[in-house]
């Protein structure tokens, strides 16, 4: 149950951020369990009817584990969902839950391939090979590849060689609660009150 609690506050939240920064493109996890939940699905709804670019601008990005749990009630939301123009990601992808078979049978438009097939692929053959069935999966589906993890400057250069569409880490920056671009648009709001 708190878990299903903590899914409703995460995508409450990050709403409520996409509903204040018109420019912005954001991803919120949920899970499976997220969908049967009748509080998350009216949150959801509720700020979508509200705004219908919230739709437009949302990701929602479920792991595989989760996807793979109640896969037919994943399908099912997705293609509800996705006429309102939510965009979907799989997270983790490869870490084993998942044939690569069922790719086609999810609404997706992102996949995330896991940082065990990214982090130290500068110096593993093997997992740059499977790395790159990934990435072709994906781009077969015409899907958006995400490596995650990346902490080294030669691993984000063998991702970019494969042709990784994004990628995402430590070597970038850390996660934060307080992020520039929230503070970026608030500072020049308020800088533009000063001047008025």
């Amino acid at each position: 149950e708190l878990g299903r609690e903590i899914d409703v506050l995460a995508l409450n939240m990050g709403l409520r951020t996409l509903a204040e920064n018109p420019s912005l493109r954001l991803s919120i996890n949920m899970s499976a369990r997220s969908i049967g939940y009748q509080t998350w699905m009216k949150t959801l709804n509720r700020w979508i009817k509200r705004d219908r670019t919230l739709g437009e601008r949302l990701i929602l990005e479920i792991t595989e584990r989760s996807a793979m749990e109640q896969p037919e009630l994943v399908i099912d939301f997705m293609d509800r969902k996705s006429r309102e123009g939510n965009c979907y990601a799989l997270d983790d992808f490869g870490a084993g839950y998942t044939a690569q078979r069922n790719l086609k049978d999810f609404y997706l438009d992102i996949l995330k391939i896991d940082l065990q097939f990214c982090h130290g692929i500068a110096d593993d053959p093997d997992i740059r090979a499977l790395t790159k069935a990934m990435l072709g999966s994906g781009h077969h589906f015409d899907m958006l590849v995400v490596g995650e993890g990346l902490e080294r400057a030669e691993d984000v250069a063998v991702m970019a060689e494969l042709g990784v569409d994004c990628l995402q880490g430590y070597y970038f920056d850390a996660p934060t609660i307080r992020p520039n671009w929230i503070f970026g648009e608030r500072r020049t709001a308020q800088s533009a009150k000063a001047r008025a």
